[in-house]
């Protein structure tokens, strides 16, 4: 029976048009370039909470306002705002105070939705 399989392939499958990937070498640290690295990361984060600024009060240079009209471009200013503000406004509370909004907010539901006590006897 191990006659009949003897002619399939034992090797990986390859694919046309795919070329394998190579494994790379690790490369040794090296202290300065972690400093250096650090320092890169910090200027563009930096950058980044500047461009996420240009971006919440929407310019009209932006890319994606490119070729749309002007309703296109307020509406999308106008959604831009509004989703700021929402993410705004979720980080600013902690999790004491979202549990505390939480369950004021159950409190004042009624207890129509509590499961009533089913029993023949009573």
């Amino acid at each position: 029976m191990a006659d009949e399989y003897s002619f399939a392939s034992k090797s990986s499958l390859k694919l046309k048009g795919v070329d394998m990937p190579i494994k790379k070498k690790k490369k040794r640290k090296d202290k300065d370039r972690e400093r250096e690295k650090v320092e890169k990361a910090f200027s563009e984060s930096s950058a980044e909470a500047e461009a996420l600024a240009a971006m919440a009060c929407g310019s009209d240079e932006d890319p994606m306002y490119k070729g749309k009209t002007p309703s296109e471009v307020a509406y999308l200013k106008k959604k831009r705002q509004r989703e700021m503000d929402s993410i705004r406004k979720r980080a600013n509370m902690n999790h004491k105070e979202k549990v505390e909004k939480f369950n004021s907010y159950l409190n004042k539901l009624t207890e129509h939705y509590d499961i009533p006590k089913v029993s023949w006897t009573k």
